[in-house]
C-alpha cells in the first residue's frame, strides 16, 4: 500500500534522546522500575513477557501485540508491576488504622500486599486478622434476611479479568438483584450509551491496524501519550504512512505534539513530531464544535450521499435542526470561530479515510452521551465506520475494562445484546436456570447515593477507592461509613478501607491476574478477547482468585437449591459457560494457553454500514443543541489532568510530560493569569460550589478562561452531577480564583 499524501514522521531535535527537553526520561524510569523489583525480578520478567498487560486496554501479550512487529516498552505497565510482585505486608500494622490514615496511596501500597482476610468492627481501633472460615461465617450472617436491592456489587478495573466480571455478575443477579456496575461508569458508559444509540454497538469499530493505514486521525479529549503510551507507536507508523493528525482539546498537549517512543530507536532517540493540526476548544464545548463541522460538511456537501440515504436515518432532521443554529451561538459555545471550523471540516473533507478517537475529555460531562452523539454525527456524514482504516474508537484507559459490561459486569444489561428488562430476564432465566431480577440496577454512583441515604446494608467492592474516584469526597466517606458491611476486595491497601465502619469492615486478599488459577482472559479496545496464562511465582499469604472468593462467598449465602448455579470448580468452567450463554464471547472456551486470542466481530464491525444491532440495521443521526454553560463574568471553566498515574493510582508527583513538579499545581492561561493578576509560583484559592482548592500558579498552553488541576486532588471542587442519559460523573465545574495568603 502506498503511503498517503501527509507530513510523515518529522524529529523533534537532533540532541540524542531528547536532554534538555520537557519529556519523561524513560530509559533513566525503567531502571528505576529495575531497581524496585529486585527481590523479585525473574518473577516480574515472566510476568512481562507471558502475561497480558494490566495497564491500558490496548492489551499487548508479553511485550507484543497482533498489529505492529517489535516490542512495546511502556511505562505505566512498568509502574504497575512492582504490585504484584512486592511482598506481603505486616498485618500488624493494621492494629492502627489512625497511623494509617495519614498514609498517601503510594505509602500505603508500598507497606505490600494484602496476605489475610481481616476485619474490623465499629469502634475497634484496627483490623485484625480472622480466617477464611471465619470471614464466609460472618459475611453470610449480613447476607440473611438483606433484601436483594439492599446489596451493591462494584468491579473496578485493577487487572479484573473476564471470568471475574462474569462471575460478579451471575453473584448479584443470583442474589436477586441488578446493583452490579464496573469502573467504567466512570470514564466510557457516556460512549456506551451513545453507541449503542447510533450504531448499535458499544466498542471500537475498527482495529489498530485501521490507525496506522488511515489518512486521518482525530483525537478528541485524549491524552493519550499519557494514558495510553503504547498507542503512540501505532501514530508514529501512521505518520510514517503520511496519515495527519488533529487533536481537539481544551489543553495544547505536549505529549501529543511531540514524544519519544522508546521502542523506536530513531523515535527514542530525537524524537516525533505527532500533531499536525491543533483545534483549542473550551470546556464542554464539544456538541457546538462538532456541530459547526457538521453543518459545514452539510452546506458545502462534503458528504458521502449515497453511505447516508443507504445506512442512516435522521439525517435529514439533523440538517434542519442544524440550519436553525447560528454561528454565534456556535462559536459562542464552542469557543472557537467558524474559520477553525472551517479549517477541520477541510481537512476531513479531503481524504477518504479517517479514524475518530476519543476519551473522557467527551465522555466525563453532564452531556456526555450528546458530546460523543455530535463527534459520531460528523464520522456518519462521511461514511466513516464500516471499511478499512476508518471507523469510531472510545478508547479504554484501563486493561480488560472493555469485558466488563460484555460479560455482564454492569445494572443495565446482563451481558452484551441482552439489555435488562422483563423479556430478557426471561430468556436469562430460562438459560440459566433460576430466575433472574428485570429491574435495572443501580449505577456506581447511584450506588453511593444509596449508601449515604442508609438504603443499602451490604457494600461488595472488589478493588476501586471511591473516596479518591468519586466527586465530593466527604459524601463519598459518609457513604461507606453508613453501610452496615462493607466488603474491601483487593491485593493492597487503599484509603477507602479506613473509612469507619458502620457495623463491619472486611478486607478480602485477591491475587492478582497473574496468580488466577487457571489463567484469565481480558478484552482489549480492539474487541480482541486474549488469554492470560497463570505465572509461576511466589504466592501471597492466603490471597485467593477473585472468582473463587465470590464463589466460595455464594456456596455460603445461597440457599441450597441455587448453589449449584455458581459452583465453578475452575476458570475453565467459566469460559466453558460463557461461551455458551454469550454469543459474542463464542469461542472463549478455545482460549487455553499463552498467545490464544480472537477478535470478536472481526478486523471490524458494522461492515459496509450495516448495524446489524439496530432494528432496521441503519446508523442514526442525532439531532443535537449545544448545552454547555456560558461563563458569567470572574468565572472560569475546570477541568482535570491525569499525570503519572494509572486511575487514582499516583507513581509520582511530578509529571515529566508538562514539566509539572507537584500535584497542587494550577493551570492557567497567560492571558488569563496576567488580566487577574497571578504570574508563576503565585499562591491559588480555587472555589466552586461545593468546595475550595489550594494550589501554586503555572502557566500553560490552555484555552482561555480555563484552569486545569489534576485528578483526584480536584474532586474536592466537582460535584455529584452526572449525565443523565449514562449516569457517568461530570468531572468538570465552574470556579472562581482567588489571592491565597501566604
Amino acid at each position: 500500500m502506498k503511503k498517503h499524501q501527509g507530513h510523515g514522521t518529522r524529529i523533534v531535535s537532533w540532541v540524542p534522546f531528547g536532554l534538555g527537553k520537557t519529556k519523561p526520561h524513560h530509559f533513566r524510569e525503567m531502571a528505576q522500575v529495575v531497581w524496585e523489583n529486585r527481590d523479585n525480578l525473574a518473577y516480574a520478567s515472566r510476568i512481562l513477557f507471558h502475561g497480558v498487560c494490566d495497564g491500558c486496554s490496548l492489551g499487548p501479550y508479553g511485550l507484543r501485540d497482533h498489529t505492529i512487529e517489535g516490542i512495546h516498552l511502556c511505562m505505566t505497565r512498568l509502574r504497575m508491576l512492582r504490585m504484584n510482585t512486592m511482598k506481603a505486608l505486616d498485618v500488624g500494622r493494621l492494629s492502627d488504622v489512625p497511623a494509617l490514615q495519614s498514609m498517601s496511596g503510594e505509602e500505603l501500597r508500598n507497606l505490600g500486599r494484602l496476605p489475610y482476610p481481616m476485619i474490623r468492627k465499629r469502634g475497634d481501633k484496627g483490623f485484625r486478622r480472622i480466617s477464611w472460615e471465619e470471614a464466609m461465617a460472618i459475611a453470610a450472617k449480613h447476607f440473611q434476611g438483606t433484601e436483594p436491592q439492599r446489596f451493591a456489587m462494584y468491579t473496578t478495573s485493577r487487572g479484573l479479568t473476564n471470568e471475574v466480571y462474569y462471575v460478579a455478575g451471575k453473584f448479584a443477579r443470583l442474589l436477586g438483584t441488578n446493583n452490579v456496575d464496573n469502573a467504567a461508569r466512570l470514564c466510557h458508559a457516556a460512549s456506551t450509551t451513545a453507541l449503542k444509540q447510533t450504531v448499535g454497538a458499544a466498542a471500537s469499530t475498527c482495529s489498530y491496524r485501521d490507525w496506522i493505514w488511515t489518512e486521518l486521525i482525530v483525537l478528541a479529549g485524549a491524552n493519550i501519550a499519557n494514558n495510553q503510551p503504547v498507542s503512540t507507536k501505532y501514530l508514529y507508523y501512521a505518520k510514517e504512512k503520511g496519515a495527519r493528525i488533529i487533536v481537539v482539546n481544551p489543553y495544547r498537549e505536549p505529549g501529543l505534539e511531540q514524544y519519544w517512543v522508546p521502542s523506536i530507536t530513531k523515535s527514542a532517540l530525537f524524537g516525533t513530531r505527532l500533531m499536525d493540526e491543533f483545534f483549542p476548544i473550551t470546556v464542554g464545548g464539544d456538541v457546538a464544535f462538532f456541530n459547526g463541522i457538521t453543518k459545514i460538511l452539510i452546506e458545502n456537501d462534503w458528504l458521502d450521499q449515497e453511505f447516508i440515504r443507504n445506512h442512516t436515518n435522521g439525517f435529514e432532521e439533523l440538517k434542519q435542526s442544524l440550519a436553525r443554529q447560528d454561528w454565534e451561538t456556535l462559536e459562542r459555545h464552542s469557543g472557537t470561530s467558524r474559520s477553525e471550523m472551517m479549517r477541520f471540516a477541510k481537512l476531513y473533507a479531503g481524504v477518504k479515510t479517517a479514524v475518530f478517537i476519543w476519551s473522557m475529555g467527551l465522555t466525563q460531562h453532564r452531556f456526555g452521551v450528546e458530546n460523543v452523539k455530535s463527534l459520531v454525527n460528523v464520522a456518519l456524514a462521511r461514511g466513516m465506520i464500516g471499511q478499512p482504516n476508518m471507523g469510531l474508537v472510545p478508547i479504554r484507559g484501563h486493561s480488560g475494562v472493555q469485558g466488563a459490561a460484555e460479560v455482564g459486569s454492569v445494572p443495565t444489561d446482563y451481558f452484551a445484546g441482552l439489555s435488562v428488562n422483563v423479556e430478557n430476564a426471561g430468556k436469562l432465566s430460562d438459560v440459566w436456570g433460576f430466575s433472574v431480577p428485570f429491574e435495572t440496577g443501580l449505577s456506581a454512583p447511584e450506588m453511593m447515593d444509596a449508601a449515604h441515604a442508609g438504603k443499602l446494608d451490604i457494600f461488595y467492592i472488589v478493588g476501586g477507592n471511591f473516596l479518591e474516584t468519586m466527586p465530593e469526597p466527604i459524601h463519598a466517606r459518609e457513604a461507606l461509613e453508613r453501610v452496615p458491611l462493607r466488603i474491601h476486595q483487593d491485593i493492597v491497601l487503599n484509603s477507602s478501607m479506613f473509612a469507619e465502619p458502620g457495623e463491619t469492615v472486611m478486607l478480602f486478599p485477591a491475587k492478582t491476574r497473574y496468580e488466577q488459577k487457571g489463567g484469565g482472559t481480558i478484552t482489549s479496545t480492539e474487541r480482541r478477547i486474549r488469554y492470560s496464562p497463570e505465572i509461576p511465582g511466589p504466592r501471597i499469604g492466603e490471597a485467593c482468585s477473585e472468582w473463587e472468593i465470590m464463589v466460595n462467598l455464594g456456596q455460603r449465602i445461597l440457599p441450597p437449591d441455587k448453589r449449584r448455579f455458581l459452583s465453578f470448580e475452575s476458570a475453565e468452567a467459566i469460559r466453558e459457560e460463557m461461551d455458551s450463554v454469550i454469543p459474542l464471547y463464542k469461542g472463549i472456551s478455545d482460549l487455553k494457553k499463552e498467545k490464544d486470542s480472537f477478535q470478536y466481530g472481526g478486523a471490524r464491525i458494522l461492515n459496509d454500514g450495516i448495524c446489524q444491532n439496530l432494528p432496521d440495521q441503519k446508523a442514526r443521526f442525532s439531532v443535537l443543541v449545544p448545552q454547555n454553560d456560558i461563563l458569567k463574568p470572574g468565572e472560569f471553566y475546570l477541568t482535570t489532568r491525569r499525570g503519572k498515574q494509572f486511575n487514582s493510582i499516583i507513581y509520582g508527583k511530578e509529571d515529566p510530560l508538562i514539566g509539572s513538579k507537584g500535584r497542587n499545581e494550577i493551570y492557567l492561561n497567560p492571558e488569563d493569569a496576567e488580566r487577574v493578576e497571578f504570574k508563576e509560583g503565585d499562591r491559588i484559592l480555587l472555589k466552586s460550589v461545593v468546595g475550595e482548592y489550594q494550589g501554586i500558579c503555572r502557566i500553560g498552553p490552555l484555552h482561555p478562561k480555563t484552569v486545569q488541576v489534576f485528578w483526584p486532588e480536584a474532586n474536592v471542587l466537582i460535584s455529584r452531577r452526572t449525565d443523565p442519559a449514562s449516569h457517568e460523573p461530570d468531572y468538570n465545574t465552574i470556579v472562581t480564583i482567588h489571592r491565597r495568603e501566604r
